[in-house]
């Protein structure tokens, strides 16, 4: 009875939790693109680093909770933390944060494809004649 109850707790914990956590990163987004929306497209002062504060402080987060699981025997709960921690890492490479990519792509290469491309103020950056 005591291990299926923890089951149920460890389920349960997992569930409840990354539904939060998706749900935390969802009203995130929602609020940058609002706040886009109300600059008139421009990006709002402050939300690249909004973003890399999401970035890095998130995961750090995610892996402290599971290790709290883990330390409480929970490792459905714990895996499901670790699981999250990594995605929000990947996010970039998984090709949620191509505004973070632009950004380092912009200052970090002066080949890159997409630096050309990028739009302001309702104009491309370079070449395009517009």
């Amino acid at each position: 009875m005591v291990h299926m109850l923890m089951w149920t707790v460890d389920l349960g914990s997992a569930a409840v939790l990354t539904a939060l956590e998706v749900a935390a990163l969802t009203a995130f987004w929602f609020a940058e693109g609002l706040k886009q929306w109300a600059a008139g497209g421009a990006r709002p002062p402050g939300a690249t680093a909004r973003f890399f504060l999401v970035l890095t402080v998130g995961p750090l987060g995610l892996v402290a909770v599971g290790y709290g699981f883990y330390r409480a025997d929970l490792p459905v709960a714990c895996g499901s933390q670790a699981l999250l921690a990594a995605a929000l890492l990947l996010l970039p490479a998984l090709g949620g944060g191509t505004e973070c990519a632009r950004w380092i792509a912009r200052h970090t290469s002066r080949s890159c494809p997409v630096r050309g491309r990028v739009r302001r103020r309702g104009r491309t950056t370079r070449g395009s004649g517009k």
